[in-house]
C-alpha cells in the first residue's frame, strides 16, 4: 500500500503542470515560434488545452492510475521471482542433512509463491505423497490468484481510455455542428477546428490504451514465467520427496 501511494504522488508531481496550465487561459502563441523549437512537455501541455481539459483529464486520470498499478505489479512481481534451481539445490541438502524440518527452515526463510508452496507441501509429508501433491495444486493456484492481483484494473484502464476518448470526440463533434448552425453558414476553418479539437481526445485514448497494454503484457508474460518456475519446481519438489521416503534419510 505504501509503494502504490509514492506511485500516487510521483505520478502527482509529474503531471502537475498539466494540470495547472490547464486551469489557466488560454495563451496567444506567436506565429513566427517555429514547432520544432518547442519541446516535447510543450507540445503536449498545448495539445492538453486544444482538447478541451473537461475530456482530457479523464484521460489522464486514466494513464496515471494505470501506471501506479502497472508499476506497482511490476515491483511486486519482480520481487516474486526466485532461482528455483538454488532452492531446490537447498532443500536437498536440507533434506539428506536434517531430514523434513531442516527443509521447512530453507523454505520458510526463503522469499517468493516457489517457497511458500514448498513450504505447504513439507508441513503435509507426514500425510503422504498425495497429500503433498493436493496441498502443493491447492496453495499454487492462491499464489498464481496473488500475481494476478491488480491486472483487472489495468485491463479497466486500457478499454476505458478510448471510450473516454471517443465521448470526448463525439461531444466536440456534436458542439462543432452547433457552431455552425449557429453561424449559417459551413465555413471549412470552423469545421476544421472544431473537428481537429475533437479528435485530440481520440489520439489521447488511444495512447494511453497502448502504453498501458505494454505494461499489461509484460506483467502476464512475467505471471506466466512464474507460474511455469512454480509448476517445474513442484514437480521437481514431490520426486524429491518420494526419493527421500523411499530411501528413508
Amino acid at each position: 500500500m505504501r509503494k502504490l501511494i509514492a506511485l500516487f504522488m510521483l505520478a502527482g508531481i509529474l503531471f502537475a503542470p498539466v494540470f495547472a496550465i490547464a486551469q489557466d487561459s488560454p495563451t496567444v502563441v506567436d506565429d513566427e515560434i517555429v514547432a520544432e523549437e518547442q519541446s516535447f512537455h510543450q507540445v503536449v501541455k498545448e495539445k492538453f488545452i486544444e482538447g478541451d481539459p473537461v475530456f482530457m483529464t479523464p484521460v489522464l486520470v486514466c494513464l496515471i492510475l494505470g501506471l501506479a498499478v502497472a508499476l506497482e505489479r511490476i515491483i511486486t512481481l519482480n520481487l516474486s521471482t526466485t532461482n528455483t534451481k538454488k532452492l531446490l539445490a537447498k532443500v536437498e541438502d536440507a533434506l539428506a542433512s536434517g531430514g523434513i524440518e531442516a527443509a521447512k527452515d530453507v523454505t520458510k526463510s526463503t522469499k517468493g509463491p516457489v517457497a511458500s508452496i514448498f513450504t505447504q507441501g513439507l508441513m503435509r509429508y507426514s500425510e503422504g505423497i498425495e497429500m503433498v501433491e493436493k496441498s502443493i495444486i491447492a496453495y499454487g493456484s492462491v499464489e498464481m490468484g496473488r500475481l494476478e492481483k491488480g491486472l483487472v484494473w489495468i485491463s479497466l484502464f486500457i478499454s476505458l481510455a478510448p471510450m473516454l476518448g471517443f465521448m470526448g470526440t463525439v461531444i466536440g463533434m456534436i458542439g462543432a455542428f452547433d457552431s455552425i448552425e449557429a453561424v449559417g453558414d459551413i465555413s471549412p476553418s470552423l469545421v476544421a477546428g472544431g473537428i481537429k479539437i475533437a479528435l485530440l481526445t481520440t489520439v489521447a485514448g488511444l495512447i494511453v490504451a497502448i502504453i498501458l497494454q505494454l505494461f499489461y503484457n509484460y506483467c502476464v508474460a512475467k505471471i506466466d514465467s512464474l507460474v511455469n518456475d512454480m509448476e517445474d519446481a513442484s514437480i521437481s519438489l514431490v520426486d524429491m520427496l518420494v526419493k527421500h521416503k523411499l530411501t528413508g534419510k
